[in-house]
């Protein structure tokens, strides 16, 4: 198994400057790498990561994807005066030549190739690449938009190529279309191309109308480009989430890459000149988080544009620190996505909906909302600098990282080797503790030893847990859900009050612990309820298989999760469950992004391959394969559609859905 997380950088790559006055280019400065790595160095991030040397990209490499033409363009730039670089860089958009631009954007490429190989090699799980020139806008035969070679494009037809690589998934989350890797990939369905950028209906560079949601790719490679337009700026944390559980986690995971691809460009977050968004660094943890499940963990980030150095630094950091599986850190803020985005959403759902099955019951949306009275805070400067927001925001957001990343109590000393190494064991509760506990709640299950045993275990992680000893831990019990109550209303007692439960079977719900209040709201797949009292929020997955499981999690769970924000999450499994053990892991790993990863895992006894499993899981390891993707049945598909219009107007994280057709 795959382990550590690469770095990779090269002071050289700074050399590469502007020369002249241009007030379009002259953002792009050598300061946005050295600042991101100094700031990685003070967050102590660049010892923990496997420092990866830095090759030059070779021609034949480059060739991969730009003409020959290109090439010597590039080459004979070397040994040009400042007046004939000028001359050259004015044949292109947005772009200028140095001396050492064409020596740097070789190493950008080869940086790319090096991080390739250190995943692809087993070397390292994922890792980063900090380079210059950056990519994204490069085409066959022009420089453009401060890029000369295609660094991420190289990649994926590196990989193909060395690796045999049939399914590559390159995301793009820089604030500008990346029209130079859409014009690459357009017809090759095995590479799936997703970009969002500001748009605002073709006004914003590159202005181009290929970059709008209906450019889905082109003969054999419809369906494997998706472009999210953002048509109004502002777009913050909760339209990034919603974009990714709407739009691209149901398509990524239905087209399983095996490896993916990022394209890193930290514009789209707050401060920035060029984006003009609200994004913070946070939500970058967060995005990073779920493509770690994908391609059982083969990620590689390659940072493309970002302008203001202190967010581009912290947002660097926060992916660091995901790819080197730190807890994630709690979203704030309201979760609600803007009309806009909203908009944006159905529209790009409905146009793929000929190509995935994901989408089969989707109905054309409604796409005639009105934006006039969105309320996006657009202009936080004003009040507060954005570089001082920032130092209090990371302040705030930053915590120190418990010292177990996973306790558990093993009942059978047998079992324990089977666990992964980092899994930390811990003593039970003593017994006369745990009676005097859960009097409190249960009188009468204090009567039965076996109970007390395993309450004695759950209680024990769950402790290190409340009192962040632990970031996550799991528990064996002869009844999960029982075990589940009671560390339901230990946990409120402890002082918190959000609890998210996940139920994964087909258990009963222990009474009480809703409080009074219990709607049963989805006979097959989930049932949902909510305590008031205990201010915590409950999900029952049942019969929820394959894909079934699937239009759950990200047309419901996920969306209202993050609009929940607990700060602790249970989640209860039992013997009698349809899902199985690749979905469980599934599960654990996407709900890792909630509650600063705090989750107590209570699992019904069993075997021990489950245990092992959702263990793995915890510690972050990487996801195993979910299988062959089919439809969700469409009885479902309607079912969740009916779940979402009941919710929608509490939890907003709802809205992005289209219409279900029965």
């Amino acid at each position: 198994m795959a382990s550590g997380t690469a770095l990779i950088y090269d002071e050289e790559m700074t050399s590469h400057k502007l020369l002249w006055n241009d007030p379009i280019c002259d953002i792009e400065v050598p300061e946005r790498l050295s600042c991101s790595y100094e700031q990685l160095k003070r967050y102590h991030l660049v010892e923990r990561c496997v420092q990866v040397p830095v090759r030059e990209g070779s021609e034949e490499e480059i060739l991969l994807v730009h003409s020959s033409e290109h090439l010597e363009v590039a080459k004979s730039t070397e040994t040009m005066n400042e007046e004939e670089l000028k001359t050259v860089s004015g044949n292109y958009d947005a772009f200028f030549f140095h001396p050492s631009t064409y020596r740097c954007a070789k190493l950008a490429v080869g940086a790319s190739l090096q991080l390739v190989d250190s995943v692809m090699s087993g070397k390292v799980c994922n890792g980063m690449a900090l380079v210059r020139p950056p990519g994204h806008h490069s085409q066959r035969n022009a420089a453009n938009g401060f890029c000369l070679f295609n660094n991420v494009a190289i990649a994926a037809k590196y990989a193909k190529r060395k690796y045999g690589l049939q399914r590559i998934l390159i995301v793009d989350w820089d604030v500008h279309h990346g029209q130079g890797t859409q014009y690459i990939f357009e017809e090759d369905p095995s590479v799936l191309y997703f970009s969002w950028h500001r748009y605002e209906h073709q006004e914003f560079w590159p202005s181009l109308k290929e970059s709008d949601y209906d450019a889905v790719g082109l003969g054999r490679g419809k369906g494997s480009n998706i472009n999210l337009p953002w048509n109004k700026v502002g777009m913050g944390n909760s339209d990034y989430l919603a974009a990714f559980f709407h739009v691209l986690l149901p398509m990524a995971f239905e087209f399983d890459p095996e490896l993916v691809l990022v394209s890193s460009g930290y514009d789209s977050g707050i401060g920035d000149p060029e984006g003009q968004m609200n994004a913070t660094p946070d939500v970058f943890a967060h995005l990073t988080h779920f493509l770690m499940q994908l391609a059982n963990g083969k990620l590689c980030v390659i940072l493309e544009g970002g302008y203001h150095l202190k967010s581009l630094a912290e947002s660097v950091c926060m992916t660091v620190k995901t790819l080197l599986g730190d807890p994630v850190p709690h979203l704030t803020g309201e979760m609600a996505p803007c009309l806009s985005a909203i908009e944006s959403i159905q529209n790009v759902r409905a146009a793929h909906k000929p190509y995935w099955k994901c989408l089969t019951y989707e109905e054309k949306a409604n796409t005639n909302s009105s934006t006039e009275h969105e309320s996006k805070i657009t202009n936080k400067d004003e009040t507060v600098k954005v570089e001082r927001f920032l130092e209090l925001h990371m302040k705030n957001i930053l915590f120190p990282v418990p010292p177990i990343k996973t306790a558990a109590t093993i009942e059978s000393k047998a079992s324990a080797h089977l666990l992964p190494l980092s899994v930390c064991v811990v003593k039970e509760m003593d017994t006369n503790e745990v009676k005097a506990l859960v009097s409190a709640f249960y009188v009468d299950l204090v009567k039965e030893d076996e109970t007390l045993l395993s309450l004695g275990s759950m209680l024990a992680v769950l402790d290190k847990i409340l009192m962040k000893q632990a970031c996550n831990g799991i528990a064996e019990s002869p009844t999960a859900s029982i075990s589940a109550a009671v560390a339901l209303r230990h946990s409120v007692r402890f002082g918190f009050q959000r609890v998210l439960c996940i139920f994964v079977g087909d258990m009963e719900i222990i009474p009480h612990t809703e409080d009074g209040l219990f709607a049963s709201l989805l006979k097959f797949i989930l049932f949902f309820y909510l305590a008031i009292a205990l201010n915590s929020f409950s999900f029952l997955l049942k019969g929820a298989e394959g894909n079934d499981f699937f239009s759950a999690v990200f047309g419901f769970i996920l969306p209202v999760a993050y609009s929940y924000q607990a700060n602790l999450t249970i989640i209860a499994v039992e013997q009698n469950r349809s899902l199985g053990i690749n979905g469980i892991s599934l599960l654990f790993g996407l709900l890792r992004g909630l509650a600063e990863s705090r989750i107590l895992a209570v699992i019904e006894n069993t075997e021990i391959n489950l245990m092992q499993t959702v263990a793995k899981a915890l510690v972050g390891d990487s996801t195993p394969d979910f299988g062959v993707y089919a439809p969700p049945s469409q009885e479902k598909v309607h079912t969740i559609k009916i779940l979402r219009d009941q919710f929608q107007q509490e939890w907003k994280m709802l809205q992005c859905s289209g219409k279900s057709s029965l």
